[in-house]
């Protein structure tokens, strides 16, 4: 499945305000950005992603998964800094 492809989906199911996903292969990082997150703890936020992906992964087409999820004002900061490619 495409970055492109995946990033839809993502922002599709899970509502997310932005979703940024790049990688090669079966290796992929997920930045997810949602108000959703504020009051997840961290293990609830990577299950929140990780579940619309967990068919692509038990098929194989994905192998590794590296998540980091932010709240929309985390984001704003956080892309002044560290804007994905």
């Amino acid at each position: 499945m495409e970055n492109q492809q995946i990033q839809s989906m993502l922002k599709e199911t899970l509502g997310l305000s932005e979703v940024f996903v790049s990688g090669d292969g079966s290796h992929f990082q997920i930045i997810a950005v949602s108000d959703q997150f504020a009051e997840m703890s961290r293990v609830k936020k990577q299950q929140f992603v990780y579940a619309p992906l967990s068919a692509l992964i038990a098929e194989g087409g994905m192998h590794a998964v590296s998540i980091k999820t932010f709240t929309d004002s985390q984001w704003k900061r956080e892309k002044l800094f560290n804007m994905p490619q």
